[in-house]
C-alpha cells in the first residue's frame, strides 16, 4: 500500500501543504508559516479527481459531423476522440483559417489565473504557440479593474504603477486617522493575489492600524465588506452612488473652506472647472450634500460631518475594485482622486488616495524584490485588438464600429476562438447574450480542467493537467517569496501538460523551432530558474540550484519598500518627480478627455445617473444586485470542490437579502428563491441577514453556470449573477464591463426545485 506523502504546491490563494497517496491528493492545507491561510485549499482534492473532470479529448458532435448549426453550442452531446485525431483536427482548422481570413481571425481569450506556475501559465503558453504560428487577435486589458487601467494614466499615470508603489498599511497605521472606503474592503478579496501570495498579511496590518486608533468607514450597501474586527462605522449607500457622495463631500470641503489651495495651485491642474461644476456656475445645479443625499440615501448632516472629519486629520481615501465595475465607473476614482487633492494630503505618510486596496492580498502589503523569470510569448505580428470586455460586441457585431480611447474603431471578424486560463461564462456579463454570441464562430477551442460551461459551449475540448499533476515553481506578481511546486499525482486519464499539447501541433504545423526552441518542460524550467537565480544576484540574494529549490521548502526575501508612501517623490519635488502626464501634474481637468468629446466621460468628474436604476421607471426591478468575490472560491475556480459545496444552500450559491425584503416576498432563510429581470433568471438559496443594505440583494459570483434551456429565459438553476448584469460598458472612453448595476426582482421559488447539473460531465456518444 502507497504511504501518504507531505509535498508543497502553490495557487493563487496560498502555499499548500498536500498530502498524497499513490495518485490521489487527499488534502490540501495552509502552510504554517501563512497565519491566514485561505480554506480555498480545500477545493483542490474534490474539484481534481471529481466527476466534472474532463478526461479525454472531446468534439461537439454537430461540429465534428459537418453540421456545426443542427444544434447549438451550449446543448450538444460530445464525442471523445484520440490525441491524434484531435490535434490532427485542430492543426487543420488553424491552417484553414489562417489560409482564409489571416491570423487576425484567431481570436485568443485567454485569461490568467489558471495556475501560479512561472511556467504552466495558461495564457503564456497560448500566445507563444499562436505567435510562433503568425499571431492572434488580443483582448486589451482586464475585468477586475479595466476602467482604472484605462482613465488613471490620464490623470496621474500608469495604474499598475500606482497599485505597485501604495503607501504600505504599516505607515497607514503610524500615521493615518482615518481611512475612508468606498466599496469596503473585503477580506474574502484578499486571499487571493495575481501570481500567488505566500503569506496573508492584511488581516494583521488591518489589527495593527485598529489598534493604533486608526479609524474606518466602510462606504458600501454591505457591512460584512469590512472585517467586523476594525469596527468600522458603515456608512450604507445606494449602489451606484458614490460619485454623488464624493461630489457632495467636495462641495462641502469647498464651501467651508476646507480645501487646501496652496496644494492644488502646486499640484494639480483642473481645479477652476471643478469648482463650476460643483457650484453648479455652468448647470445652475449646486452638488452640494442636500443634492448628494437625495441620490444616496445617506442624509445631509451625515456627508458635511464625513468631509470634516476627513479634513480635520490625516485621511487615506481608497475606491474598491468593485466600485469601478459600474455604469460610469471610471467617475467615483477621478473623483476621489479630486477628494484627495482638495485635501492636500496626496503624497504624505497615511493620507491621500488608493484605488484598489483589498483587491488582492499584497497591495499595500509587500512587492517583489526583483522580476522573476517567465517564459516568454513572443512578438505578435498582429496589432489588432478589441477592449476585454466586448467579446460578445465582437461576435455579434463584425464590422461594427466603436469608440475607444478617443479613437473610433471597427471590430474584427473572429472565426476561431481558443480559450485556456479562464471562463467567460463566470466573467462576462448578461450571459444568455454570450450565449448567443458563442454561436457564430467556425470554431471554439477550449482547454479545461474541468467541464464548466465555457467547456459545453466549445467544438474541441482539450483535456489539461492540473497544477499538481506537473511541475512549477511559484512566484507572485507582487510577492516577496518563491515556492516549488513539485508534481504531486500523474494527470487524470488522458490529460496532458500545454506545453505538451502545443509542442505536438507545432511538429504537425512546421513551427516546432519557433515554439520549443528544442526544449522540454524540464528545459524551459531550468532555463527559467537561471534567469531568476541570476536577478536575484543582482539584487544581493543567492539561490540553490534547481533540483535542491524544488526538493526544499519557501524562500522568502526582504521587503524592497517597507516605509512606502505613494507620491512622496513628487510631493516633495513636482518638477523633478514630474507624472506621466500631459500636464506633469494632477490632472482634475483632463483637456485629453475633455478633447474625445464623449457624452458618457468629460473632462472632469461627474455624476451620471446608473443606467438600470434610471430605465425603470416603473420600478418592476426594485433590488440592486450586487455581486463579489466569494470567500469560497477564486473565481469560479474549482466550484466543485469540497469548501465551495459546503457553503451553497439547497445546492445553489447562497444570496443575502434583508429581512425586510425577505418577509415582503414570503421568503425565509434557507429558501430557494429566484432572481430575475428582462435579462435572465437564476435560482439561489435565500440567506436573510441585516449586513446587506435593505432594496439589495447580494449573490457571490463563480457559481458554475448551469442553464436550463427548457425554462423561461434559460433560467440558471445554480445562482450564476451574471445572467442577470448588462453587457453595458463603463463608458466609451474604456469600454470596461459595470456588472454591478444591475436592477431585480426576487420571488421564492415554488415547487421542487429542479436538480443542478453544472457539476456533471456533458453527455457522449460513441465516435462515428
Amino acid at each position: 500500500m502507497n504511504e501518504r506523502e507531505e509535498k508543497l504546491t502553490a495557487s493563487h490563494w496560498g502555499i499548500g501543504v498536500a498530502t498524497v497517496q499513490g495518485d490521489r491528493v487527499l488534502s490540501v492545507e495552509g502552510h504554517p508559516s501563512d497565519p491566514h491561510a485561505s480554506e480555498i485549499n480545500d477545493n483542490i482534492p474534490g474539484s481534481l479527481h471529481g466527476r466534472a473532470r474532463v478526461r479525454r479529448p472531446a468534439v461537439r458532435k454537430s461540429w465534428l459531423m459537418g453540421t456545426p448549426h443542427a444544434v447549438p453550442r451550449g446543448r450538444d452531446v460530445f464525442v471523445e476522440v484520440s490525441w491524434d485525431r484531435v490535434l490532427d483536427l485542430v492543426a487543420k482548422e488553424l491552417t484553414r483559417v489562417r489560409g482564409t481570413h489571416g491570423n487576425q481571425g484567431i481570436f485568443a481569450g485567454s485569461y490568467g489565473w489558471s495556475s501560479a506556475g512561472r511556467f504552466h501559465h495558461a495564457q503564456t503558453q497560448l500566445k507563444r504557440f499562436l505567435n510562433s504560428f503568425g499571431g492572434f487577435l488580443r483582448s486589451e486589458g482586464n475585468y477586475s479593474y479595466n476602467a482604472a487601467m484605462g482613465l488613471m494614466p490620464h490623470i496621474v499615470g500608469p495604474f499598475r504603477l500606482q497599485v505597485a508603489q501604495a503607501t504600505r498599511w504599516p505607515v497607514i497605521a503610524k500615521h493615518a486617522d482615518l481611512v475612508v472606503m468606498f466599496g469596503g474592503m473585503a477580506l474574502r478579496n484578499t486571499q487571493v493575489s495575481d501570481g500567488g501570495v505566500s503569506k496573508h498579511r492584511m488581516p494583521d496590518n488591518l489589527w495593527a492600524c485598529a489598534d493604533a486608533g486608526v479609524k474606518f468607514v466602510n462606504i458600501s450597501p454591505l457591512r460584512s465588506d469590512v472585517a467586523a474586527e476594525i469596527e468600522a462605522d458603515w456608512l450604507p449607500v445606494k449602489p451606484g452612488t458614490d460619485t454623488a457622495l464624493m461630489i457632495g463631500l467636495a462641495h462641502t470641503l469647498l464651501d467651508e473652506g476646507l480645501h487646501d489651495k496652496v496644494f492644488l495651485d502646486r499640484y494639480a491642474v483642473g481645479f477652476d472647472q471643478v469648482c463650476r461644476y460643483l457650484t453648479g456656475e455652468d448647470d445652475g445645479h449646486p452638488k452640494d450634500a442636500d443634492w448628494a443625499a437625495t441620490l444616496t440615501g445617506v442624509a445631509a448632516p451625515d456627508i458635511r460631518a464625513l468631509a470634516r472629519r476627513m479634513a480635520a486629520g490625516r485621511t487615506m481615501i481608497n475606491v474598491a475594485a468593485g466600485v469601478q465595475r459600474t455604469d460610469f465607473g471610471e467617475q467615483p476614482m477621478w473623483m476621489a482622486v479630486t477628494l484627495a487633492a482638495m485635501l492636500g494630503q496626496i503624497g504624505l505618510p497615511g493620507g491621500g488616495f488608493t484605488v484598489g486596496y483589498g483587491v488582492n492580498a499584497n497591495i499595500g502589503n509587500i512587492e517583489r524584490p526583483f522580476r522573476w523569470g517567465a517564459m516568454p510569448q513572443g512578438v505578435n505580428p498582429v496589432t489588432e485588438f478589441i477592449p476585454v470586455a466586448m467579446i460578445s460586441e465582437m461576435l455579434l457585431n463584425p464590422g461594427g464600429t466603436y469608440s475607444y480611447q478617443g479613437q473610433n474603431r471597427t471590430f474584427p471578424d473572429a472565426r476561431l476562438i481558443w480559450w485556456a486560463g479562464g471562463n467567460p461564462f463566470h466573467h462576462h456579463q448578461d450571459l444568455n447574450r454570450l450565449h448567443k454570441a458563442f454561436q457564430t464562430p467556425d470554431t471554439i477551442i477550449v482547454n479545461e480542467l474541468n467541464w464548466t460551461a465555457t467547456a459545453r459551449h466549445a467544438d474541441i475540448v482539450l483535456p489539461i493537467a492540473g497544477p499538481q499533476e506537473r511541475t512549477d515553481f511559484c512566484g507572485g506578481k507582487s510577492d516577496n517569496a518563491l515556492i516549488p511546486m513539485p508534481k504531486l499525482v500523474p494527470p487524470c486519464a488522458e490529460a496532458r501538460e500545454e506545453y505538451d499539447i502545443y509542442s505536438a501541433l507545432a511538429a504537425r504545423l512546421g513551427i516546432s523551432d519557433a515554439f520549443t526552441e528544442g526544449k522540454t518542460s524540464d528545459d524551459w524550467l531550468r532555463d527559467i530558474w537561471e534567469v531568476t537565480r541570476s536577478r536575484a544576484q543582482d539584487a544581493g540574494y543567492d539561490l540553490p540550484d534547481w533540483e535542491m529549490f524544488l526538493q526544499g521548502d519557501v524562500i522568502s526575501f526582504a521587503d524592497p519598500s517597507p516605509d512606502q508612501v505613494f507620491l512622496d517623490e513628487y510631493r516633495a519635488d513636482p518638477k523633478a518627480h514630474a507624472l506621466p502626464t500631459p500636464s506633469g501634474r494632477i490632472e482634475l481637468y483632463s483637456e485629453t478627455i475633455a478633447g474625445f468629446g464623449l457624452p458618457d466621460c468629460l473632462g472632469h468628474a461627474a455624476w451620471f445617473p446608473p443606467r438600470d436604476r434610471n430605465a425603470d421607471g416603473q420600478g418592476a426591478y426594485p433590488l440592486a444586485l450586487l455581486s463579489g468575490q466569494p470567500k469560497t472560491r477564486l473565481h469560479s475556480q474549482l466550484d466543485n470542490g469540497a469548501y465551495s459545496l459546503r457553503h451553497k444552500i439547497a445546492d445553489r450559491e447562497p444570496v443575502l437579502i434583508h429581512p425586510d425584503d425577505a418577509k415582503a416576498r414570503g421568503v425565509h432563510d434557507g429558501d430557494v428563491v429566484e432572481l430575475f429581470n428582462t435579462r435572465g433568471r437564476c435560482l439561489a438559496g435565500a440567506r436573510v441577514t441585516d449586513e446587506v443594505q435593505k432594496g439589495c440583494v447580494f449573490l457571490w459570483t463563480g457559481a458554475w453556470y448551469d442553464p436550463d434551456f427548457d425554462a423561461p429565459q434559460a433560467r440558471d438553476r445554480h445562482g450564476n449573477p451574471n445572467v442577470l448584469t448588462h453587457d453595458l460598458r463603463t463608458s466609451s472612453l474604456t469600454q470596461s464591463p459595470a456588472a454591478h448595476s444591475a436592477m431585480v426582482e426576487v420571488q421564492r421559488f415554488e415547487g421542487t426545485p429542479p436538480a443542478v447539473q453544472a457539476h456533471e460531465p456533458p453527455p457522449f456518444e460513441p465516435e462515428p
